[in-house]
Parts: C-alpha cells; structure tokens; sequence
C-alpha cells in the first residue's frame, strides 16, 4: 500500500518548538528507546548509470531506493529496504536480514533465499545485482525523533545532523569516518500516512515559515561528494 509522504526544511528552532509539541500529544516508535532519539545509518546502493541519483535530480515521477539500514550504530537490526516513489507516495519492501547476507551484498553478491518473489526485497536486490550491477555507494547516517499515531497510521519523523562517508569498506568494519554538510540544510520534518491525517495533527504542524521540498538525503549526500572531488 502507497502512503502519503510530505517532507518540510525546517529551522532548528522550528524543529524543537514541533518536537515539544508532538512529544505532549504522540507517541514515540519502538526504535526511540533514548528521549534524545536514535541514530539511523543507511548505506544506499545505486547502478552503474546512476539510475537511482539521476531520477531523483530530474524529479521523475517515479524513482526507486535501495538502502541496508541500521540503528544506533549496531548490526543488532538489520533491514534490507526497496524504497519506491510515485510522485509524494511511496511504499517500502523491507526484509530483515543477517550481517553475513549484508557484506553479500555490499561485495555485490548473490544471496539465496526461499521466498523468491517480486515483493521480497532480497529477491529485488539480486535482480538488480544481476542486470544493472547495483552497487553501495554512499553511507548516510543522521539523528531521528519518531512519534506515531495509529488512526491513518500517522508517522511523523525529525532528523537532524544529516552526514554522510563513501568509505563502504569502513562501514562494514564499524570504522567509516562521516563528514558533516557545509552550507546545506541538515534537518528535514517527514510527515508520512495512509490515507488522511488527523485534523489535530494538521494543526501541530501547522507553522508559516516551514516550506515543503522534495528534500533527499540521499541526494544532498552524493552531491557533496562530488563537490569534494571537484576540489581534489
């Protein structure tokens, strides 16, 4: 099922008046164990053209992600994620997965699996593999406040200190350095549900000076590593 997914560049001091806000009346999700929130480090993968970077540049209607997630800098939880995108809608195919099934595929591998099905997301990181060469190119890692709702299957999410570090091989040693953006915006608002989102909630967020954007961490990362290089 596709869900409705709104993302809002935000002011630090934006972020914390919402956040005081939401924490009174939500609550949070079950990877918040700590009040200040958890870290999420993503390393995103992409295909020999660059399929994946080039339609989120152009914008195009609809655009895909594939990502190895983990939380709190910890091989604990480990989730094998298809992300797809039609316009702001999007549905995710996640599977959880071992670390020995992980450094598979960041080595570019095949990994076997029982369920072969188009809505396993193990099965569509082997074709993708196998016919466009899919391989990890960028870590990108920031801090996130969750707080859900379960009428609309509401989900609002706050990240900030968005970094980032093409060091692959460092990432599956638990040793990749991160660099932090220069100049950019590094906190984004996500408000994500089904098919509404409740009036009070609405009203929560409502705040004059928030803009919506098309804000892709993934995006804002790679690029920036290219401006690195342009400097070298």
């Amino acid at each position: 099922m596709y869900r409705v997914e709104d993302k809002f560049v935000c002011t630090d001091g934006e972020l914390l008046c919402l956040d005081l806000k939401l924490k009174t009346v939500l609550k949070t999700d079950s990877h918040q164990t700590n009040p200040n929130g958890y870290t999420i480090t993503s390393v995103y993968f992409d295909d020999i053209s660059d399929s994946h970077l080039t339609d989120t540049r152009e914008g195009n209607r609809f655009r895909e992600k594939y990502r190895i997630r983990i939380y709190n800098n910890s091989y604990e939880t480990i989730n094998l994620e298809v992300k797809i995108k039609r316009d702001n809608r999007v549905f995710k195919k996640s599977k959880r997965i071992t670390v020995e099934q992980m450094k598979a595929f960041m080595q570019g591998k095949y990994v076997e699996d029982n369920d072969v099905s188009l809505d396993n997301a193990i099965t569509l990181f082997n074709i993708a593999i196998a016919e466009r060469k899919l391989a990890p190119v960028i870590v990108v890692e920031y801090e996130r406040k969750a707080y859900i709702y379960e009428t609309g299957n509401v989900r609002i999410t706050i990240d900030r200190n968005l970094r980032y570090s093409d060091d692959i091989v460092g990432f599956m040693n638990q040793k990749a350095y991160r660099r932090y953006l220069v100049g950019e915006p590094n906190s984004v608002l996500e408000v994500k549900y089904d098919e509404f989102l409740p009036d009070f909630i609405a009203g929560l967020l409502e705040n004059g000076n928030m803009r919506q954007s098309s804000y892709s961490k993934y995006q804002i990362c790679r690029e920036e590593v290219e401006r690195c290089l342009q400097k070298i």
